[in-house]
């Protein structure tokens, strides 16, 4: 039985909304079954200082500033002993707490490229790390590429997804309107407005399209979309951020996901969310999608994202043509289940880092 850490981030708490929060929290449940488990994260108002389940440990510390966060850690952590530590998405903060741990291995777990921009300093800092875990093939290839020097030490996990609580409902017999559900942040990278206007095409070979549109965004950005809609005549709605803890209730009220994203994806748990629940998947062949999607099989990658038309005949594929939706849709949920299970990223990561020990 081991005694592992885990470091969050300082911008958001655990549990929360942001997807580097919900894979720590479900990988350190799966964790617990076998090994103890400590999360240090942010203090947040309406959380405990610490809060206990089994096995794993949350214990929320002072912030206000990232210097502040990571001091915060430091002095909780300090004249205590661990098997095995993992720092997510902050290279600065792993360093550090390498540096309290000079004989502890210490892994940075990485989600996208976003905090290890191609400087010194950063390298400097992923020197440190006894090993670099990488969520897809796609941002392993690409770590190795910035930083050809610490190559050697990453390693690749894919995420998961919870498939008890993302799950098909049955669809049999069911006529009505096709729902297009978009779940993520509404920020330009993310092409909502590429997808409006796949919506609208879609909609001149079959009129009952409709979309929903889950996740939070500037209210500046998200009114240019509500006009965009308007002005494509595209029934959308806009539910704003809804909770992680209620968000399979808006995969089993969808008929497919789009994720038509327009920049780097290093892995896409949406996609995984939506094939769980028994949807089938088109998304922007970019990044790690593809080792998600498969073309044909659970869904459909589009290859010249940036046009809307090419989102627009996938959907119209799986909304015309019930038998392939059928398909699609069991093949989806298979993959999840066998590929995406929670259970296989802890057992996966806890082999990775046996080795390191």
């Amino acid at each position: 039985m081991l005694k592992i850490l885990m470091v969050a981030p300082e911008q958001l708490p655990v549990p929360g909304n942001g997807s580097v929060e919900i894979c720590m929290l479900s990988i350190a449940k799966q964790f617990a079954s076998n090994h103890h488990v400590t999360i240090v994260s942010r203090q947040s108002s309406g959380l405990p200082r610490v809060s206990r389940l089994g096995n794993m440990t949350i214990v929320r510390v002072s912030t206000g500033s990232p210097r502040k966060y990571i001091s915060s850690v430091l002095h909780y952590i300090r004249g205590k002993q661990y098997d095995m530590i993992q720092v997510d998405n902050r290279p600065h903060y792993m360093a550090q707490v390498k540096k309290a741990f000079p004989k502890t291995p210490v892994s940075l777990f990485l989600h996208s490229l976003t905090f290890v921009p191609q400087t010194k300093s950063v390298e400097a800092s992923m020197a440190r790390a006894n090993l670099i875990i990488a969520n897809s093939h796609s941002l392993k290839s690409n770590l190795s590429r910035l930083f050809p020097s610490q190559a050697h030490k990453v390693r690749m996990v894919h995420l998961g997804v919870d498939v008890d609580r993302f799950k098909p409902v049955n669809r049999h017999g069911e006529s009505g309107s096709f729902h297009v559900l978009f779940a993520g942040r509404v920020i330009p990278r993310k092409g909502v407005p590429v997808l409006i206007k796949a919506i609208s095409i879609a909609r001149k070979r079959r009129p009952d399209i409709s979309l929903t549109i889950v996740g939070g965004g500037k209210p500046h950005y998200v009114g240019t979309l509500k006009l965009l809609a308007e002005r494509y005549a595209v029934p959308a709605r806009f539910t704003g951020k809804i909770s992680h803890s209620k968000i399979h209730t808006m995969y089993k009220k969808a008929h497919c996901l789009v994720c038509p994203s327009q920049e780097h994806e290093a892995f896409g748990l949406v996609n995984v969310e939506a094939m769980a629940t028994g949807l089938p998947v088109i998304a922007s062949n970019i990044g790690g999608i593809n080792e998600i999607v498969k073309h044909g099989s659970n869904g459909f990658l589009v290859h010249r994202y940036r046009n809307p038309e090419a989102h627009a005949k996938f959907i119209l594929k799986v909304a015309q043509n019930k038998e392939m939706y059928v398909r699609l849709a069991r093949q989806a949920r298979k993959d999840a289940v066998s590929r995406f299970s929670w259970g296989q990223t802890a057992s996966n990561l806890i082999t990775i880092y046996n080795s390191a020990r």
